[in-house]
């Protein structure tokens, strides 16, 4: 239990200093140190079917304006962490521009290190 507990503290580290920062930076950098390279992302923007590879989403994230950079209203926020040994899903909320995101992210503890291996989301603004 005391280790369940620890790795949720990790990876909510780690959300907060890579996922959620690197959002509101458009830092891919930092996004690349929590997602594992081979990640798949699914789910819907304003009802439409999406799908991206990570590289996809990467260069997603390049070519947009950051919100930071913008200036506009952001959050993120850790809504609950489940982790049972070596996986763990976390269920965030993002709200940007005009975007409200859901996210459930799997995580997989590989070589001692919790990395994002499946991201799941839904803008639920739509």
């Amino acid at each position: 239990m005391e280790t369940q507990r620890t790795d949720a503290i990790a990876i909510s580290k780690l959300l907060e200093d890579y996922y959620i920062k690197g959002i509101y930076t458009g830092d891919t950098a930092l996004l690349k140190k929590i997602y594992h390279p081979g990640t798949l992302l699914f789910g819907d923007v304003k009802g439409a079917p999406y799908s991206k590879t990570l590289p996809e989403y990467l260069n997603g994230v390049v070519n947009r304006q950051s919100p930071e950079d913008a200036g506009t209203p952001f959050s993120g926020e850790i809504l609950s962490i489940k982790v049972v040994q070596s996986i763990a899903v976390a269920e965030v909320r993002v709200k940007m521009y005009d975007f409200n995101y859901h996210d459930f992210l799997s995580f997989h503890k590989i070589d001692g290190k919790w990395l994002i291996v499946n991201k799941m989301m839904s803008d639920v603004n739509s």
